[in-house]
This record gives structure tokens, sequence and C-alpha cells, in this order.
């Protein structure tokens, strides 16, 4: 190594959290403009709807000049309902007499909602659907610490938040059920039964497509685990997924792996923490982003604070010699170290590129060099 490294550099690399007890915010907030149904001070549930805003309905062509047999002129006046009526599926729309009325021909609406317009050049009625209600609810209990008018509001909890490298799906709730004996032992399908139900299930090393498959089938709420087989991932969507965002698959249940692809030992901590508060009702998001604006997939476990608890602070200055570490990238994605040294000098890839390294030794006791952004501290 060179002679310019330096015990007394930082570097600042985003941190993954493995809290035991922390203040956890979250902005709850509508994609548009809104009624904020909470205030300031108000203690919610985590499925309390704080917001809720409408999306005006899809709108639904009817040709109904074509299935009347007449010219779209002549549309207008055979209206049985008119513009800016309600309409519910089933309702007649229009309607065509013939020969002194002993001969109809009916145009039913297809879909509840609104007759939007008429038109006696195309032939056609336009339906606006029904409005969409968009509901935001707390998705963690707590106090709420500030409301925007029209948009949301920041709830605030204390409780353990642990958070993964990678997710599916979105946020749930369920009670922490702790299924393995240590964090090396393999979650298989045989350690799930029945009475897992809406539970948040804690894996060891490698969480397997039969038992993610089983969960889904007894209504689990969610898994977390140190490990997953990347092919697995695919079988279980019927599609390759990108790993840079995630969140809206709809699988089921909602899956958190803490650790990397592959079989992987979840961390010592994280699996203490999730034993400590084993039958308390937490929450689980699965959304992961690792480019702009990284979002890690988490779970939090409200929880009161206790008289040993010590307010733990982030890592706000960054990496130094001895920092624990998690390599997110290949070829030792998941792998767990500590900075040994971070070389002041720019090193050169096997691509030609130039960038800051450090260099690192994993738990197996081997050293490696790495490009600084292909890490993430570990937050403890």
């Amino acid at each position: 190594m060179s002679d310019k490294n330096s015990t007394q550099a930082f570097a600042y690399t985003p941190g993954l959290k493995i809290k035991t007890s922390m203040l956890v915010e979250k902005e709850r907030k509508l994609p548009i403009q809104g009624k904020v149904f909470v205030k300031e001070g108000d203690k919610v549930t985590s499925n309390q709807i704080v917001a809720q805003a409408t999306i005006t309905g899809d709108p639904y062509l009817v040709d109904a000049a074509t299935r009347l047999g007449i010219v779209a002129e002549s549309l207008p006046e055979l209206m049985v309902k008119q513009i800016g009526e309600e309409i519910k599926e089933g309702d007649l729309l229009c309607r065509y007499s013939m020969f002194f009325g002993l001969m109809k021909r009916d145009v039913l609406c297809p879909v509840n909602g609104q007759v939007e317009s008429v038109s006696n050049v195309t032939g056609r009625i336009v339906i606006r659907t029904e409005p969409i209600p968009v509901n935001v609810q707390a998705y963690i209990p707590g106090i709420v610490k500030e409301v925007t008018p029209d948009e949301g509001a920041i709830i605030e909890t204390n409780g353990a938040f642990i958070q993964g490298i990678f997710g599916i799906s979105g946020e749930k709730h369920g009670i922490i059920r702790v299924v393995v004996k240590d964090p090396e032992t393999i979650l298989d399908a045989n350690l799930i039964n029945e009475a897992h139900k809406d539970c948040i299930l804690i894996g060891g090393s490698l969480v397997t497509t039969e038992a993610i498959n089983k969960a889904i089938k007894i209504g689990a709420s969610g898994i977390v685990c140190g490990g997953i087989n990347s092919e697995d991932v695919s079988k279980l969507l019927g599609q390759e997924i990108g790993v840079a965002i995630t969140g809206e698959e709809e699988l089921g249940l909602t899956l958190v792996i803490t650790e990397g692809f592959g079989q992987l030992p979840m961390h010592h901590k994280t699996f203490e923490i999730f034993k400590k508060y084993e039958g308390y009702s937490s929450s689980i998001n699965g959304e992961t982003q690792i480019r702009a604006g990284v979002i890690r997939p988490e779970i939090i476990i409200p929880h009161e604070p206790e008289e040993h608890d010590v307010t733990e602070e982030a890592l706000v200055g960054g990496m130094a010699s001895g920092t624990q570490i998690r390599i997110i990238r290949d070829p030792y994605f998941g792998a767990i170290g500590k900075v040994v040294s971070l070389p002041v000098e720019l090193q050169a890839l096997a691509s030609g590129s130039k960038v800051r390294v450090l260099e690192a030794e994993l738990a197996t006791g081997e050293k490696v060099i790495i490009p600084r952004a292909n890490v993430e501290i570990i937050e403890e």
C-alpha cells in the first residue's frame, strides 16, 4: 500500500442502519393535493388514514351511434342520460325507437361514472369513471410531529430500525416471529405454519422459494432474511427484476433481504434485535432504490424508550479505519467487513478509470481493495 495512506482520512457513504432504539420519522405525503385528517400532536395508529386525495377516473368510450345503427348527428337527441349526470353500470344510456316504438335498440352503460360528452361528429359517448380515492396511512404508530396542509404529515415514533439491502413489495404490518434458531439457519417451508398468518417471519442465511410460497399461502405479511438466490427472485415474479428500483411488485407479502444474494447469514446484531422484540407489532417496506435518492427496504419495530437506551447518533462523519461496512457490488456483494485503510491516492480499475478506494478486511479474514462507492456503512 502507498505510504500516503492516512489513518485520519474520512470518506462519506450512505449508511445502512441497524438500530435497537431511535426516533424514527416518516413523511406521509399525497401524490397530489388533497385533505389532511390529522393535526400536530395527534396520536395515530399504523393503519390510520392521515390524508386523502381523489384522482379523476379514466375515460370510457361508447361507440353508441354504431350500436344503434344511426348517423352520428342524431345521437344527442336519443340520449336518456345527459351530460353531467351520474350513471351506474347497466343503466340505460340512450335508446333508438322504430316503427312507432314497436322496436327499440338500447345502449346500456358499461361502467359506473358520469356522462362527460356526447359527440354528434363521431357518434361516441365518453363516460368518466368514478374518482379514485388515494389514501395515505400513517404506516407507523406514533405522534404527528408536523402537518403540511393539503399534502400530508410527518409521523414520529420510537423504535428499532433495521434497513436491508434489497426488498420486494410495499408497506405492510405484522407481528415479529423468529422462525429459525440462529442467523445461519436456512428458512425453509417446514418452519412455517398456519400460526404465522399476519406475521413478519425472520429467517437466517437464506429463504427458499418454497418457504416464500407457503408464507404467501398462509397469509404472512412479510419475510426478512439474510440472503436469497437471485434466480429465485425471477421465479417468484415470473420475470427478471432490476434492483435499481422496486416496491410496486404484487408478491402477496413483503420481502426484505438484509445481506445480499446467495446464502449469507443475517448480521448478528440484526438477528438479536428481532429476537429481543419478537411478538411486537412492526411495519415493513420492501421499496428499494440504489441510485440517486437512495431508498432502503426497512423494518420498524415501535417500542417505548427503555431506561438503558442510549441515543444513537447517525454516522455523519463518514468512514474511518475500523468502520464496519457492507459491500454492495460484485464480486464481493453482500460481504461484511471493516475498513483497514483509506488510501489518499486515486487508483486505476480494470476499466482504466481512476477512483478512490479502500482496503477492507472481510469477515473471512481476507483483505481486499475496493472502490469506496461500492460499500456502505453499517450504522450500529
